[in-house]
């Protein structure tokens, strides 16, 4: 995967006017409508093999 996936709406309210948090850092994001900040972050690929849990990812 070469592009970063965006959250299209807040968690929170809903609102889908997402900006990029500077002060945040990787993976996270303001919202306009909320004023609240968040992160989002990959943890790893559900695998039916071990009954749904994730399977870490390493980089």
């Amino acid at each position: 995967m070469s592009e970063r996936a965006a959250p299209f709406y807040c968690p929170y309210c809903g609102e889908e006017d997402l900006r990029p948090s500077e002060e945040g850092g990787h993976g996270a994001w303001e919202c306009v409508g909320c004023r609240r900040a968040f992160s989002v972050k990959f943890l790893g690929l559900l695998s039916a093999s071990n009954g749904g849990n994730a399977v870490e990812h390493h980089h």
